[in-house]
Formats: structure tokens, C-alpha cells, sequence
């Protein structure tokens, strides 16, 4: 599938893979306000797309959101997790329970031109200075491969979402099933379909998305971390 052309912020669009449908957002990080979202100025946890819209300034518009990554009954994250450069939670290496532990994971790092998913060791060894970082796990595709843990004959189907960048880190491409679909499937549409070197899983059960373009505002249980896309209205001159 060719990516979409970028007439706006994000381009989104369903396709189909296997008979299965997806929702398919590209945002083209060199040039749009991507960044991640998970409390207000005064600490408590947006938890939902409204509550975000709601706290940004007048000027500013989101246009597309989507939860990014796994977090505790509280809503803090479960991995690293940095807000415009301050960190709340420090990077974790090691095996732990549930699909964040399903080892290798990942991290999705976000600078002022760049969107890019690292392994977590690679994201260790390399050390980038990201502006916004969530981790999360598993790694859907690593270095073009799958996730070697990843069953072609699994029974586990959720509806499920994760992100996948381009080689240059230019372009990040964040997906939503909209049918329950497993890990082997999820992965794969990403390496075969979107063509991504790697991606990362961010949840399932409880993904969501916002995509006023597609007339699409999902609500349901509160979320921990978001991603999302501010647009900027140009300024209004006598």
C-alpha cells in the first residue's frame, strides 16, 4: 500500500488486510506537531481525548490522538515516559509480567523533527535525547522482522493499536484494528502492508482513537498516555 499523501495534519484512511480492517493515520513528523499528552497543569491525568482538546490554549486544534502506551490502575506509566523533556518514569530493561514484559519492547522517542521507535536496548545503548518518549511493548516489527515470541496459529484477538516509523524518522504511522485481530496479524500488517522497519505495540482492549476526519472520537475506559497531533491556526492580521 502506498503511504497517503499528506493534504493536512494527518491523513488517515481504512484498509483492508486478510479481511481485516484497519485504521491507518500518517503524520508526517518533520513537519507536524506531534507530541504526548497525560496530565493537566495541575497534575491530574487527562485520561480522555476531550480533556485533552479542552487543555490546550484557544490558538490550538487537535487533530488526531490516539493512547500510547501501557500504564498502572492510576494511570501512571508503566515504562519510560518523558512529557517535553521532564522524565516521570526511568526506562526499564528487564522481564516483567503481561504484554509489556513479552521482551524485546520498545520506545517510541519524539523530537521537534523526527518520530522514531527503538528496541529498548538499542534505545540504552544509543541513549537519543527525545523530547517525548513513551515505552511499551511488545516491538510489533524490529528491523523488518517480527516479534520472534509472535504465534501464526494464536487464539489470543483483541482490538489492537501500535505505531510504526519510516527509516529516516520522518513519518510515523499509528494503527487501530477495527476487528480483534492477534499479535502475528497485527505485526504483519505493519511489515507487509505499511512497510515499517520497526513498530510497537501500544494496547489492546482498551485502544482508542480520535480522527475528526473520520468523524471518529472513541470513548471507554480512561487512558494513561496519548499521543497527538496540535495544529497551530495561522494568526489573524487587520
Amino acid at each position: 500500500m502506498a503511504l497517503p499523501t499528506l493534504a493536512s495534519a494527518v491523513s488517515c484512511e481504512n484498509v483492508s488486510f486478510e479481511r481485516k480492517s484497519f485504521t491507518v493515520c500518517t503524520v508526517d513528523a518533520s513537519q507536524e506537531n506531534l507530541r504526548l499528552f497525560l496530565r493537566d497543569d495541575e497534575g491530574a491525568v487527562l485520561g480522555q481525548f476531550p480533556n485533552v482538546a479542552r487543555s490546550l490554549p484557544p490558538q490550538e486544534t487537535l487533530s488526531f490522538a490516539m493512547n500510547a502506551g501501557m500504564y498502572h490502575a492510576d494511570r501512571s506509566p508503566v515504562g519510560h515516559y518523558v512529557q517535553d523533556g521532564a522524565e516521570e518514569m526511568r526506562l526499564l530493561t528487564g522481564e516483567s509480567r503481561g504484554n509489556f514484559g513479552l521482551l524485546p519492547n520498545g520506545v517510541f522517542c519524539l523530537t521537534d523533527g523526527s518520530a522514531r521507535v527503538y528496541e529498548t536496548l538499542d534505545f540504552a545503548a544509543q541513549k537519543p535525547i527525545c523530547r517525548d518518549a513513551t515505552q511499551s511493548g511488545p516491538m510489533l516489527v524490529i528491523d523488518g522482522a517480527l516479534h520472534p515470541r509472535f504465534l501464526v496459529d494464536s487464539t489470543s484477538k483483541f482490538i489492537r493499536n501500535g505505531v510504526g516509523t519510516t527509516s529516516d524518522g520522518q513519518t510515523a504511522i499509528f494503527v487501530i484494528s477495527n476487528n480483534a485481530v492477534t499479535f502475528h496479524e497485527f505485526g504483519r500488517f505493519f511489515r507487509d502492508v505499511l512497510q515499517t522497519p520497526n513498530a510497537l505495540y501500544f494496547d489492546g482492549k482498551i485502544s482508542r482513537l480520535y480522527a475528526p476526519q473520520l468523524d471518529r472520537s472513541d470513548a471507554g475506559f480512561w487512558m494513561g498516555p496519548i499521543v497527538g497531533v496540535v495544529e497551530t491556526a495561522p494568526a489573524v492580521t487587520e
